[in-house]
């Protein structure tokens, strides 16, 4: 899941803010992002682990609209909760229609067994109106019973509040490949939505972060049992 440094501000007091009520209730307090690798995760325990896994990626050049399904096999057992995410990749002005995008999206909705959508943006600041409205536009056209979801820079979270309006029920603050003069440590964030879950990684030493969160764990290269042992050590550690 590529990423790029971000500017995150420390929220030093935090007594009027806390965990919010679980908005995937019933879903798993453990997930793993399964990238576009084969993975052959058939070794995780589907009864405390889901998997969010790369189900398409939809991308624009000169308002053009490109979109391709999850190439890789994704092997998990039958049981396992999945969430579909679906990355967005902008090459540039003129934005492409949001329905048009909302449209490629609803084709990941419709794959089996998934619990709910998570839709992965690096939004400039000039993208944010029109992120906002494809956003709304998708909502519009999922399944009511459908939750939609979305990465955020934890920057987004805490003094860059403009995602606060958006139609999703969770958003999930990145706390991994951050800049090296980044703080180390958020007591809580600013933000109701961003205050269920956190995104995290194998490859880095992860800071503090607030406790009793739904956990999303990348790994930068295929799942392996070794380093879903190590996912599972680093997710005790933070809950």
């Amino acid at each position: 899941m590529p990423r790029r440094p971000i500017l995150m501000l420390a929220l030093l007091a935090a007594s009027a803010c806390g965990r919010r009520p679980d908005p995937l209730p019933g879903l798993p307090r453990v997930f793993l992002w399964a990238w576009e690798h084969p993975e052959h995760l058939t070794f995780l325990d589907p009864h405390t682990v889901g998997v969010a896994f790369l189900a398409r990626t939809v991308s624009w050049k000169g308002g053009d609209v490109a979109s391709s399904p999850r190439l890789q096999p994704l092997e998990i057992p039958p049981e396992t909760a999945v969430i579909a995410v679906v990355r967005l990749e902008s090459k540039g002005t003129p934005l492409p229609g949001a329905v048009a995008v909302a449209e490629e999206i609803l084709k990941a909705a419709e794959l089996p067994r998934v619990k709910a959508i998570q839709i992965d943006f690096d939004a400039r600041l000039s993208e944010r109106s029109w992120y906002a409205d494809m956003l709304n536009r998708l909502r519009g056209k999922l399944n009511p019973a459908m939750p939609l979801t979305i990465t955020a820079l934890a920057s987004w979270c805490l003094g860059d509040p403009w995602i606060h309006t958006l139609p999703v029920i969770d958003a999930i603050p990145m706390m991994f490949r951050m800049g090296v003069a980044d703080p180390r440590q958020v007591v809580d964030f600013s933000l109701d939505v961003c205050r269920s879950s956190v995104g995290v990684s194998t490859d880095e030493i992860t800071p503090i972060v607030p406790e009793g969160r739904r956990i999303f764990i990348f790994h930068p290269g295929p799942w392996t049992p070794e380093a879903y042992r190590g996912a599972m050590q680093l997710a005790r550690r933070l809950r």
